[in-house]
């Protein structure tokens, strides 16, 4: 765990930072999720609260938004530097 933070935290990483915030904030959607199911099997209501919940909504949506504009954009460029002849 320590070397994934180091490697993280590296500016010459092969990972990719935005991927990794989208799909924590994607787990904890998905842990809401599962805790308020479990609460309204007991009859209790779990309060959550819309703006907590449309953020973690909104850095999903954007982390792997960006992550995916990202790599279509690169892939555009890679692709242009293989096919130019010196």
């Amino acid at each position: 765990m320590k070397k994934f933070i180091y490697t993280l935290f590296n500016d010459s990483n092969t990972i990719n930072e935005k991927s990794v915030v989208g799909f924590l904030a994607f787990l904890m959607l998905i842990i809401t999720l599962v805790a308020d199911i479990i609460s309204g099997l007991f009859g209790r209501t779990m309060p959550i609260h819309e703006f907590i919940f449309d953020g973690f909504v909104i850095i999903v949506l954007g982390a792997f938004g960006i992550a995916s504009i990202d790599k279509w954009i690169n892939k555009g460029k890679s692709n242009k530097s293989d096919t130019e002849t010196p």
